[in-house]
């Protein structure tokens, strides 16, 4: 980023970034007319240094984000890859892409099986209806491309070529929730679940590593119907280890960690955080058990059951809006069986994200290990909360 950015509407901030309509800080708003936005920030205030990456010594930084991270390390670039080997002993196996063939490595596929990959450029509604249209052929397409993109402007496609005629079609959607940073709420996929989920017959699976993104994918090899299948920004920490592990089974929660006092069910790209978050927790006398729910739909509802009578009290972690996903579904599951226990689900509330870098997104909105550590100590109440920062 420039040191000095001018947005729509004429506002300068120095080492910040602008979006039509305003400029967004960390917890308040820079209104275009000069006025004051939420919190009292005038216009042309230089943006915190944690959003600008000049807070701290780390600056809130991920160091895996310099060239050369393999790309064996991240679960966005690992799928073309585990694709393309796959494909050597199975025919059905094709790839499509919307002009994101380098951003996510499917062009690894492409390298090995050229007459088996498909660019469609950026038209991702067709995308989906060709998946659909050579799925129906005896095919197994994967289609991949951002989250923001499938979930949203394919979401009709999915439905009703995909969903609705059983059509196995495997839609990757990468960089989901708010992992695309600095480009804002049109590149952020913070719904995808919500909409997803609420689709009849469509599996929605999500990733928390390269490894276990192996195992859904070779899963997804005899499983039945449509997949929504999330990923991170490729840049996930590991979670499973080297290898793909192997008693993974769609529609069956892990539990990762055993605990008394409370159970954190984290998805996705919350997995990691949540654990570390649980260790800080027993260091300080706090039992803490571990689930991750990968697969979303069909959801695993005994083991949040088990969740909420076995510790009474449980945190539902992910990087989606709290409205509509992970933790709307445990709050159902729980409501329709008439279990009572401390319940809070921790997320990216009901708003559009401000601007910045993921690691510092991650930690303003509490979803670093530090942050669910402190929400855990507010669920369960005075004498463990933390001080830290906002609620979810």
């Amino acid at each position: 980023m420039t040191e000095e950015t001018t947005g729509a509407g004429g506002v300068t901030v120095a080492g910040g970034v602008t979006e039509a309509g305003g400029v967004t800080g960390a917890g308040r708003t820079v209104g275009v007319s000069g006025t004051a936005g939420a919190g009292g920030t005038a216009s042309g205030e230089v943006l915190s240094g944690l959003f600008s990456g000049k807070a701290g010594p780390e600056a809130l930084k991920d160091p895996k984000t310099t060239k050369g991270i393999p790309a064996s390390s991240t679960p966005a670039f690992v799928a073309g890859e585990e694709l393309a080997e796959l494909a050597e002993t199975d025919p059905r196996i094709v790839v499509l892409t919307a002009d994101l063939a380098n951003a996510n490595r499917t062009i690894d596929f492409a390298q090995r099986h050229p007459d088996r990959f498909f660019n469609v450029g950026i038209a991702e509604q067709n995308m989906i209806s060709i998946a659909a249209g050579l799925a129906s052929a005896g095919l197994i397409p994967f289609a991949a491309t951002f989250a923001a993109y499938v979930a949203l402007l394919a979401c009709e496609q999915i439905r009703t070529d995909c969903a609705y005629t059983g059509m196995p079609v495997r839609i990757l959607g990468h960089h989901s929730g708010m992992s695309l940073g600095f480009y804002g709420t049109s590149h952020h996929s913070l719904e995808d679940l919500a909409i997803m989920r609420s689709i009849a017959d469509l599996t929605v699976v999500c990733a928390a590593d390269a490894s276990q993104l192996r195992a859904i994918l070779r899963a997804s090899l005899t499983h039945k119907g449509a997949m929504y299948i999330r990923l991170g920004r490729g840049r996930d920490p590991e979670v499973y280890g080297a290898e793909p592990p192997q008693n993974f089974l769609l529609g069956k929660a892990v539990r990762l960690r055993e605990g008394s006092d409370l159970t954190i069910i984290a998805t996705g790209s919350q997995v990691h955080a949540s654990l570390a978050a649980a260790d800080a927790l027993a260091a300080a006398g706090i039992s803490t058990r571990v689930v991750d729910m990968h697969t979303i739909k069909p959801f695993d509802a005994g083991e949040a059951l088990a969740a909420a009578r076995e510790t009474g009290a449980v945190l539902t972690v992910e990087e989606h809006n709290i409205t509509g996903g992970l933790g709307s579904a445990v709050a159902e599951v729980l409501a329709d069986a008439g279990v009572a226990a401390r319940f809070r689900r921790h997320g990216v509330p009901d708003e559009h994200v401000v601007l910045g870098p993921p690691a510092a997104l991650y930690a303003h909105y509490r979803l670093d290990a530090a942050g669910i550590e402190a929400v855990a100590r507010e669920l369960l109440g005075p004498g463990k909360a933390s001080s830290r920062g906002r609620a979810s």
